[in-house]
């Protein structure tokens, strides 16, 4: 059975929170999310493609990637990596390029809950109320669940 993912859109402020635990160790999350190769196969929802045009997860580093989902649309995402430490946290900014100009700022913290176990905690800043609202809203939540779903078999593995 897989670990729940925990969405908090709290009323009236533009922050967005997800909690996710792994039956995984932290080192294994981690390059999870640093490694191109392994990003292209969890990140977004089932079913969706995924090109990488560039993916830095160092401090100071970057990205851009794009989705196409069966139909053959496309979602452009974007973003720099401000702070990476190895195996703890990370701060990026996030944009979807279908929305240009609505970044938000997002800090990523792996917890070693030890016993070999990760939870992975996000906590996005959105430049408003509205704006995390669109997001919320944009089936986001299938994508984190889907994507978290796939990153599951990829860490035990």
């Amino acid at each position: 059975m897989s670990n729940s993912v925990t969405i908090t859109v709290p009323e009236g402020v533009p922050f967005i929170t997800i909690s996710r635990e792994f039956d995984a160790p932290v080192e294994a999350v981690f390059r999870a999310h640093k490694e191109p190769e392994l990003i292209k196969q969890w990140l977004g929802p089932n079913g969706y493609d995924m090109e990488i045009e560039r993916y830095d997860f160092s401090t100071g580093g970057g990205y851009r990637y794009v989705h196409t989902n069966p139909e053959g649309s496309q979602f452009a995402f974007n973003g720099v990596f401000h702070v990476v430490r190895e195996n703890e946290f990370a701060i990026q900014t996030f944009e979807f390029e279908g929305y240009p100009d609505v970044v938000s700022v997002e800090s990523l913290t792996f917890v070693d809950l030890g016993d070999g176990r990760t939870r992975l905690d996000i906590h996005s800043t959105y430049p408003s109320v509205d704006a995390r609202d669109g997001m919320a809203q944009s089936g986001m939540e299938k994508g984190v669940t889907e994507g978290y779903e796939r990153l599951d078999v990829i860490v035990k593995g």
